[in-house]
């Protein structure tokens, strides 16, 4: 077994936003007790929350990471099982730090650590993860059995349920009213088998929920728990046509990210519901500002413009969505990955929140939901298309090579490549982990969309 402690193997696992890595040979119980002492000497914190998904070993890290939290004199609270975006929630309700262990939408032999500071801050490689990772790495935050605690004292642990809290937040931002419906929901095995029985439990006789995988099981025995990819969207379309329901909504393992299947089976582009959100939050305050990133539809500014808000685009990441959004005091922020920010939630990510917003929509109206989508649905898009290439900058130069002198065409570098065209638009950026370009395109209509999708993905692909 490799040590988890070695410096290699933690600069591996300490990514731009979180901790992530498999377990137990790159991410253990002694590098999470590690990183909770780190953590705590970097924030400063009196008192730190902790949460943890329904992973085998999420359990036991989380308690490894109390213990070095409290040898570094901190107080911890302890939320049991849940969500991402339930941490965040206690993290801006109890106004104290948080840490969250779950992989997210990962395979099975994957874990990891997602931390902030009070009121759900973000912490990324810039602000504060490197210090943490640098403490760990050096062996500063290790502390050997018996060795007195950093601040004098050892901090307390508690155990705190916040998910009825929770739960009543979320719908006091977005209250479910007007017809019933009948609502699928696929957790994926993952915590939104937590937290959806206790937000739907609320709407009472409103909802006809149709449970879907609600089974907390880290193996994820049905499907990833990854809904940007289709083929795990296709039992969840089924079912929505078996039962007749009026929408169908998909989680991510650790329920931060939604996404939408119509009454059809149709799946919903995450730029769909970030323009229906969006006219909501502008109703609520008019001329508020708009965060989309650069790989959201164009039918996303032009909406919210001609709602009288104001559009503000950003790099794709959540680190950057925050960030915007805390300088331009924005109301809303969507990414093309199914995550959607919120002001009124401390400005972090909620995909129940998403999908209460699209529940309250389509309650409000007697139309199904492929027809009020239809005016937030502008444009065809190609979704996120991979493809290997070796020399990611080489192949980006040939294509700004081959369409900046074009007629009508403007380019940009905001982050990797976005060409744009009245007809048309795309953007090719390189991955960070992999030896990957990841194009998406859309175009004024199908066969547009299609023509400009192929051309590029004929640059990319060839030899050069």
């Amino acid at each position: 077994m490799a040590d988890t402690l070695d410096p290699a193997n933690i600069a591996a696992i300490f990514k731009a936003y979180d901790v992530r890595g498999t377990v137990p040979d790159q991410l253990d119980e002694a590098l999470a007790r590690a990183t909770g002492r780190a953590y705590v000497q970097v924030v400063g914190a009196e008192t730190v929350v902790v949460g943890h998904d329904m992973r085998p070993s999420s359990p036991g890290m989380a308690r490894a990471f109390a213990e070095g939290a409290t040898a570094a004199g901190a107080d911890v609270v302890m939320i049991g099982l849940a969500s991402t975006d339930q941490l965040y929630f206690a993290s801006g309700h109890l106004a104290v730090p948080g840490a969250m262990f779950t992989a997210s939408h990962n395979p099975a032999q994957y874990n990891g650590i997602k931390m902030c500071r009070a009121h759900a801050q973000p912490i990324g490689m810039e602000t504060g993860l490197a210090e943490i990772r640098d403490l760990v790495a050096g062996g500063a935050a290790q502390q050997p059995d018996g060795q007195q605690p950093d601040a004098g004292r050892t901090g307390t642990v508690s155990e705190q349920d916040v998910l009825a809290a929770y739960a009543d937040h979320l719908l006091s931002l977005a209250p479910v009213e007007g017809r019933r419906l009948k609502v699928v929901v696929d957790a994926g095995n993952g915590m939104a088998g937590h937290t959806a029985p206790a937000v739907f439990e609320r709407l009472g006789d409103r909802v006809e929920l149709v449970p879907m995988y609600f089974e907390l099981d880290g193996t994820f025995p049905n499907h990833e728990a990854n809904p940007i990819e289709a083929e795990n969207l296709r039992d969840l379309q089924a079912k929505v046509l078996e039962t007749g329901a009026d929408v169908g909504l998909a989680f991510d393992g650790d329920a931060d990210r939604c996404f939408l299947v119509d009454e059809t089976g149709r799946n919903v582009s995450p730029s769909t519901l970030t323009a229906l959100i969006a006219a909501r939050e502008l109703a609520k305050e008019p001329g508020a500002t708009i965060i989309h990133n650069l790989i959201t539809s164009r039918a996303v500014p032009e909406l919210v413009t001609e709602l009288g808000g104001t559009p503000v685009r950003t790099r794709v990441g959540h680190s950057y969505i925050k960030a915007t959004m805390a300088e331009t005091d924005a109301i809303f922020g969507g990414e093309h990955s199914g995550h959607f920010y919120f002001r009124d939630f401390w400005r972090a990510d909620s995909g129940m929140l998403a999908a209460l917003h699209a529940l309250a929509a389509l309650a409000g109206t007697d139309v199904p939901l492929s027809q009020l989508l239809a005016e937030y649905e502008r444009y065809p898009v190609s979704g996120e298309i991979n493809s290997t290439v070796a020399d990611q900058q080489a192949a980006i130069a040939r294509i700004e090579q081959e369409y900046a002198a074009r007629d009508g065409v403007t380019t940009d570098r905001l982050d990797g490549l976005t060409v744009s065209h009245a007809d048309w638009t795309f953007n090719v950026r390189p991955s960070n982990t992999e030896p990957l370009l990841r194009l998406n395109a859309e175009g004024r209509d199908e066969a547009t969309m299609a023509a400009i999708r192929d051309d590029v993905l004929a640059t990319i692909r060839q030899e050069g």
